[in-house]
């Protein structure tokens, strides 16, 4: 994790500041990122990720990467490998090897008879319906299971029946003993362990009984020596069974459990089971799709590490919830690619430019910065010629008022090249336009004689050497700022009809024939965009995605900064 992730200073980082000023705390601070492998991540776990990794960094400890990997039904090894790309992405520098729970199936299992053999523990036979009738509700107290009282040997024995086989999903549970009254309904008896017949990617079939994520979390912690156990807020009710699990075992040690409140982004939707259903009803295309939340869509898309973790560290960490402007990401990313983006001329509907007093076969080239505010980075050159390309949304038959485009009888300079004056209006049988005859003026080049006035600048590209590509110009995937509101219907309805629009026949200058796929480009003018490697190589065409807009354009039609 890179400088920058340690720049805010948060509560936890106080506490832990505290923590070792009064000597709780002797050790290296140890945290870890303990992602499920049921679905690809997303922006609210790149907050986790820096700050796990952040937080460790900070006090020269480590962090660790560990799958729960206790639900086999739902995980496979594409998510194991995109989690672990999406966090190197991001900066994250593991601890050693990467970790599985199932890593400490064996010792998660020895821990459980232990609490059996303490009286801890029990097994039960009642039915998940008899179960959620038993456990009460937040205003009334539970009542114990019938099984609660088996003698110690018979849960002991029974259990180990559960993990040879002999009996069937959901048949017989192992349930630790706590307190049925409990006001805190995740103390009320809750379930360690279920059965599951189902192959695990890292187990194969040696299991058929699972633990639950409430007894794996605290013991994996324990057995990997972790300092400081960071979890969302919708844990804080669950940390008083962290703390149980832990003081009725022989854990090796007793990790610290500090809750934070999560990333909640408008417009946007970040339940991984919400995201599947996107996905596997086709209407996004894959976890990666630009339009989704995910870290490896915003990669595709082409926001920057650096970018996400500017973010992260400019919305902070603490107690409260609340949800942040998802616009707050996109300044973000603004920000970070405003100083370090090449520059290059993009003609996304192209209308062709004649200069009729330019001479034929003749061209000149042009040389322009790669970015107008750093030297540093070099010059680019375009060709002058006869013939060129404009923005057809850069004319106007009846400009109106303040117009700063071309128009009849208007002039307009365009960028980096010389000063021109429609004269003529060439169209097609239906009236549309299809053709501008325009004259230049040789004394422009760099500046506005005396009295001159071009009406703006636009961008252009010369027709005889620009190259084709696609644009894919993408916007928010959800209109409506809360999509997730259960009140408004389902989530679905909610999808934006124009969070994609496919361009073809775009032109852009030569030298992205080949372009760059490690940083967005600014098209002048339009916004920053992103060579899509494996759409590029299937088309034979450079294709780009849109990254985001030069400003704000929401409500706007998507037309970027113009």
């Amino acid at each position: 994790m890179s400088a920058e992730s340690k720049k805010a200073h948060n509560f936890i980082q106080s506490l832990i500041e505290d923590a070792i000023a009064k000597g709780e705390h002797t050790g290296k601070v140890v945290t870890r990122f303990p992602p499920e492998p049921n679905g690809y991540l997303h922006i609210g776990h790149a907050k986790s990720i820096c700050l796990n990794f952040g937080i460790a960094q900070t006090f020269g400890g480590e962090c660790n990467l560990r799958f729960d990997d206790t639900n086999p039904e739902k995980e496979n090894q594409e998510y194991i490998d995109a989690i672990q790309a999406d966090v190197r992405w991001l900066g994250g520098e593991w601890a050693g090897e990467v970790r599985y729970a199932s890593d400490y199936f064996d010792q998660l299992y020895a821990f459980a008879e232990e609490l059996i053999q303490k009286g801890k523990a029990y097994v039960c036979a009642l039915n998940a319906e008899q179960m959620a009738e038993y456990r009460g509700s937040l205003k009334d107290p539970g009542r114990n299971s019938p099984y609660r009282d088996r003698p110690v040997e018979e849960n002991l024995q029974l259990f180990r029946d559960m993990r040879a086989g002999k009996y069937q999903n959901g048949e017989l549970v192992l349930r630790a003993k706590i307190d049925m009254a409990s006001p805190n309904i995740n103390l009320r008896d809750p379930i360690l362990y279920r059965i599951r017949y189902a192959e695990h990617h890292q187990t194969g079939n040696k299991w058929c009984i699972y633990p639950m994520y409430d007894f794996t979390h605290p013991v994996s912690d324990a057995l990997e020596g972790i300092t400081h156990s960071l979890c969302t807020l919708e844990f804080e009710d669950h940390r008083p069974l962290y703390d149980w699990v832990l003081d009725n075992l022989s854990v090796p040690c007793h990790p610290r459990q500090i809750e934070f409140a999560r990333l909640n982004l408008n417009y946007t939707i970040t339940s991984k089971r919400k995201l599947k259903r996107l996905v596997d009803e086709g209407h996004v295309d894959g976890w990666d799709d630009p339009r989704m939340p995910t870290i490896s869509g915003m990669r595709r898309r082409g926001y920057t590490p650096e970018s996400i973790r500017q973010f992260c560290d400019m919305i902070g960490v603490n107690k409260a919830g609340g949800t942040v402007d998802v616009g707050m990401l996109e300044h973000a990313i603004r920000e970070d690619l405003n100083t370090r983006a090449p520059r290059a001329m993009c003609v996304m509907r192209p209308i062709k430019v004649t200069l009729v007093n330019y001479p034929e076969g003749e061209s000149e080239t042009l040389t322009l910065p790669v970015h107008p505010q750093d030297p540093s980075m070099g010059e680019r050159q375009v060709t002058w010629s006869r013939e060129l390309y404009i923005d057809r949304e850069d004319f106007a038959d009846e400009p109106p008022k303040k117009w700063k485009r071309l128009a009849p009888d208007q002039a307009v300079r365009l960028r980096g090249g010389y000063v021109m004056t429609c004269r003529e209006v060439i169209r097609d049988a239906a009236g549309g336009v299809v053709e501008l005859r325009c004259e230049y003026d040789p004394a422009t080049l760099g500046v506005n004689p005396e009295g001159y006035k071009p009406n703006g600048v636009i961008h252009w590209v010369s027709a005889s050497d620009s190259v084709e590509a696609d644009i894919h110009l993408y916007d928010r995937l959800f209109n409506h700022e809360s999509p997730d509101s259960d009140k408004d219907g389902d989530f679905v309805d909610h999808l934006n009809p124009d969070s994609l629009v496919v361009l073809s026949g775009a032109r852009v200058e030569p030298s992205l024939a080949k372009p760059r796929q490690d940083l967005p480009y600014q098209f002048e003018r339009e916004g920053y965009f992103f060579c899509d490697p494996a759409r590029t190589e299937a088309a034979g065409r450079p294709v780009f995605n849109r990254t985001v807009t030069l400003r704000d354009s929401w409500g706007n039609g998507g037309k970027g900064g113009k």
